[in-house]
């Protein structure tokens, strides 16, 4: 019996983990489990330490400390590694934003943390922040929205209400796919997206575009009509550098 009961409540904490994990913020998901594996990492190096295993213990004690955003050889040491987990690219970034307009949306991505804000910028809501409506309040402002601001709604609502889609009575990411910008896109518009000043780099523009990707990238739970519109922006500047 006593068996039986522990095997149930192992199975109910692995399916609410799991329930837990469906819904999370992927930006802070993936900051977790990189905070996770440099304590885990550091952990172990502590233990193979005291057991005398040095040439495993620093190694991997630079490793876990580099996953915490700490290197003992300075801001350029192991930049490779730390880049790998999303550490170099936060460095390289630092306070750097991106923007993407549409007739009634102002949507701004913050390139460190992954966070997606908005502001209403048309409507009876105009000039008020997308954070101060629930979940139905925002379903409801798509009857009025155009499709370019209805798929930048729901890259909003992907990234506040992760699950919101599982009760939603339309196909959100259909509309989405079909969602086209209001116009050949601009030089300005280009580099909003991408966060870069006017007169950027080649080297610039894809290091953004890469950064930009490995955040809204469909394949990583990122927005289909966003990444569109970061590809669209690269094309368009390193179109101008050609010219």
């Amino acid at each position: 019996m006593p068996t039986l009961i522990a095997g149930a409540l192992a199975v109910f904490i692995l399916y609410t983990l799991l329930q837990m994990l469906r819904a999370a913020n992927p930006a802070i998901l993936a900051r977790g489990v990189k905070i996770g594996g440099g304590i885990v990492a550091l952990a172990v190096a502590a233990f193979t330490g005291i057991k005398g295993e040095l040439a495993v213990a620093i190694p991997l004690g630079i490793f876990g400390a580099g996953l915490l955003g700490w290197s003992p050889f300075g801001t350029s040491g192991f930049s490779s590694i730390g880049g790998m987990f999303g550490g170099g690219a936060a460095r390289k970034s630092a306070g750097q934003t991106s923007a993407v307009r549409s007739q009634y949306l102002d949507m701004t991505l913050d390139h460190d943390s992954g966070a997606l804000t908005g502001r209403i910028i048309a409507g009876p809501h105009a000039g008020q922040s997308l954070d101060a409506f629930d979940l139905p309040q925002l379903a409801a402002m798509m009857a009025g929205f155009d499709a370019e601001s209805i798929a930048l709604l729901e890259s909003y609502l992907d990234r506040r209400f992760p699950a919101w889609r599982q009760d939603a009575q339309f196909d959100g990411a259909e509309r989405e796919s079909h969602a086209t910008s209001s116009g050949k896109m601009t030089d300005e518009e280009a580099y909003q997206i991408l966060g870069l000043q006017p007169g950027a780099s080649r080297e610039a523009i894809g290091q953004s575009h890469r950064s930009l990707m490995k955040k809204l990238h469909p394949d990583q739970g990122g927005s289909t009509y966003l990444a569109a519109r970061v590809n669209e922006a690269k094309d368009t500047l390193l179109r101008t550098h050609r010219n």
